[in-house]
This record gives C-alpha cells, sequence and structure tokens, in this order.
C-alpha cells in the first residue's frame, strides 16, 4: 500500500542547534535498458521540477521528527517522485543557505536504486519528473550541493561503469 497525500507543516520539522532546518534528499537512479528489456551499465537519474517553478532538482524536504534519515529519504522521493527503491549509504552533509528564507540548512543526501516507478503519485499534479543521463543532471540541476552529491555518487561507481555515463 502507498499513501498518495504528502506531509506537510512545519510542526514535526527538525532544526539543527542553529536552528537551520534539516533537509533530506535523494538521488533516484537506475541502469538503462534496452528495447528487449536487457539492463546496461548506462546509468540515468531521476529528477524533479520545483513546486512553484521549472527548476530541476532531486527529491528532498524536511527532515521530521518521527523518521530516520533514511526514512525521510524514501519518503521525500515517493512523495515528489513517485519511485519506491532501496536507499544506499548517505552521500554527505552539506550546509547551505535557502534562497527563500536567506538562512543556513542542513542538507543530507541518498542514492535511491529505483525498484519501481507509480503512475500515480501524491505530487504528479505539482511536479514534473525526467529521467536522465548524469551529464544532463548536473547541468540543469539548481543546487549546488545536489551537484556535489551527484559527483560522490558518481565516484562511487566501478570504472567500468563510469566508462557508460
Amino acid at each position: 500500500m502507498v499513501c498518495l497525500v504528502s506531509r506537510s507543516g512545519r510542526q514535526m520539522q527538525r532544526y539543527n542547534s542553529t536552528g537551520g532546518r534539516q533537509v533530506v534528499g535523494c538521488i533516484p537512479y537506475r541502469y538503462k535498458t534496452d528495447i528487449d528489456g536487457n539492463m546496461s551499465n548506462e546509468l540515468e537519474v531521476l529528477v524533479v521540477s520545483s513546486q512553484k517553478g521549472q527548476a530541476l532538482m532531486f527529491p528532498k524536504g524536511g527532515w521530521e521528527l518521527d523518521e530516520s534519515l533514511e526514512e525521510a529519504a524514501c519518503r521525500e522521493s515517493l512523495e515528489e517522485a513517485g519511485v519506491i527503491g532501496i536507499v544506499e549509504h548517505e552521500l554527505g552533509e552539506w550546509s547551505f543557505i535557502s534562497k527563500r528564507y536567506g538562512t543556513y540548512y542542513e542538507g543530507h543526501m541518498f542514492p535511491l536504486l529505483v525498484k519501481e516507478q507509480l503512475d500515480i503519485w501524491a505530487e504528479k499534479n505539482l511536479r514534473t519528473r525526467i529521467w536522465m543521463n548524469v551529464v544532463e543532471a548536473r547541468e540543469v540541476c539548481q543546487h549546488w550541493w545536489m551537484k556535489e552529491a551527484l559527483d560522490i555518487l558518481i565516484d562511487r561507481l566501478t570504472p567500468q561503469q563510469k566508462n557508460n555515463i
């Protein structure tokens, strides 16, 4: 069973010791398949549009009091991108200034190996999702810290996989 309603509000939001909001995101990825369904080594990542515009980024949102970092990463990927998968080892933690509020936020990023893509999800009518190669994703992603997370994910891949990006 999948929940088709996004969490909203900041009542359950986590903040760090300096008052900065803590957010968690995922880089959903998969390996491209050919017409016959054979998996290749070519990596694709999923980006989503922002709620209020056409800026592209990886799914992310607030880390809430009743969940682990990994649970928050799964929830955000499901709510914003409609994908379910395996959350892998954290890519890192970044401190960045919120463009909207001008305050420092703390961002955590995880890779998510996508196992299922839903046709209907909570924010389907608010966002567009687009699969693309990592070069394209790095170019269009609006956040420097998400680009760094993508670079770390690529560095984790084997040399053979890197050649097929």
